[in-house]
């Protein structure tokens, strides 16, 4: 951290409340963030002193001028009270690889510095935020004695297939936890956790790349530092750039649950069944976006896979886990279907591969993308008729058979 930061926070003493925001040219929706986060705390917490830091990855769009200029004009028509400290704002550049855990570094650190009781993390592209966001993740550290605070989003039923096919059930399986979201983005933590997490030698890593979600949630659990989920409405935000497509995040995310596993081995062997975590907030219906699904194409994908991969797939999966999948590739699309223990078997089968180190990691990785496809395929034709509140129920099912199958991932794991 440069010295100049480090010095305008001790000059800052210390807070109650610290809020990070990591950034990166995010100059069209910073401000409204900034705005929602700043009426939150007045609003929730008057009389806490609070800091909010604008970690920022190099932004050249004016973001941190954006965050600099936003004030909020009006206290009396959304605020029940004044806040009786002024809330601090410091803009921070962060160093080491580019990515979303350099940030948090940086947001870990001021904490420490700071000695902030309670903090939470926003994303900078968020259009659905609200003040209440603020209440939702901070007030069960700051008043409930919560160390960390994952969100629970509204999501369409088709939306976040990665974390409600291998990300939720696999965590869930592995350290016992029903924690829904453990991908989110949005978090509240206590002090004493991100001091933790800054003792971790993860910083020049793809963690700090890529997986910095899903490593905060399980270190979290897996430390037993007490875990809840706020239900914080729809998540809407800005597209994804359209050049990173579905493999970099796949296997990022994919390769840190793995690598975690092998961290947390002892732990996750003792666990046998999980239990749901507090929940704060009112869960509401919200008008959600519907998302396209290119059917026809995932399963092209998937057939492809049988052709050009099984080499690959061969050496993590058993003889008869191989005929299954050459049987699926040869139905017709009408008839396409993949069955759920197949695909619990297959991500513990690559699990157990990742783990030994049997086959070039990256390319193990990459691997699982077309059989990834084809769940996910087959899920959606499944569903295409079903409410929300019955794909819950088949991603509750689809949890149960990880749990059910946990005893074949430990006896070929060794």
């Amino acid at each position: 951290m440069e010295q100049s930061i480090r010095k305008e926070l001790e000059e800052a003493k210390e807070a109650d409340i610290l809020i990070g925001i990591p950034s990166y040219n995010n100059s069209r929706t910073i401000g409204h963030v900034v705005r929602a986060v700043l009426a939150g705390l007045a609003k929730y917490f008057p009389r806490a002193k609070a800091v909010l830091v604008n970690s920022d990855g190099g932004s050249t769009d004016g973001t941190q001028e954006e965050v600099r200029q936003v004030q909020i004009e009006d206290y009396k028509t959304i605020l029940t009270s004044h806040p009786v400290h002024p809330i601090q704002k410091i803009v921070t550049p962060y160093h080491g690889i580019p990515g979303k855990g350099s940030s948090f570094r940086t947001i870990f650190e001021t904490t420490q510095i700071l000695n902030a009781k309670a903090c939470a993390v926003v994303d900078s592209d968020l259009r659905s935020i609200t003040p209440e966001w603020m209440e939702l993740l901070l007030r069960p550290v700051y008043e409930e004695g919560f160390d960390y605070v994952s969100p629970l989003y509204a999501r369409h039923k088709f939306d976040g297939t990665i974390t409600n096919s291998i990300v939720y059930p696999l965590t869930r399986a592995l350290y016992g936890k029903r924690v829904r979201q453990p991908i989110g983005g949005d978090f509240g933590f206590s002090g004493k956790l991100a001091k933790f997490y800054l003792t971790k030698d993860v910083w020049e890593t793809d963690v700090a790349r890529f997986g910095i979600d899903i490593w905060m949630t399980t270190l979290a659990i897996a430390e037993g530092y007490k875990v809840c989920q706020s239900y914080l409405g729809a998540k809407i935000h800005d597209a994804r750039d359209p050049g990173s497509d579905l493999g970099p995040m796949f296997t990022q995310v994919v390769s840190s649950v793995y690598g975690l596993m092998g961290n947390y081995e002892i732990l996750w062997k003792g666990v046998q069944e999980s239990q749901p975590v507090s929940t704060f907030g009112f869960h509401y219906e919200v008008g959600l976006e519907p998302v396209p699904v290119n059917l026809g194409r995932m399963i092209g994908n998937f057939r492809l896979g049988v052709k050009d991969l099984m080499e690959i797939w061969r050496k993590a999966l058993l003889p008869e886990t191989v005929l299954w999948l050459e049987s699926i590739g040869r139905l017709s699309d009408e008839a396409f279907s993949f069955p759920q223990d197949l695909w619990v078997r297959l991500i513990y089968d690559f699990a157990i591969a990742y783990h030994k180190g049997s086959v070039h990691r990256e390319h193990l990785l990459k691997s699982m993308i077309p059989f990834y496809l084809g769940r996910v395929a087959s899920f959606v034709k499944e569903n295409q008729e079903s409410s929300a509140q019955e794909v819950e129920e088949k991603i509750e099912s689809l949890c149960r058979v990880f749990e059910e199958m946990k005893p074949y991932l430990i006896e070929r794991w060794g």
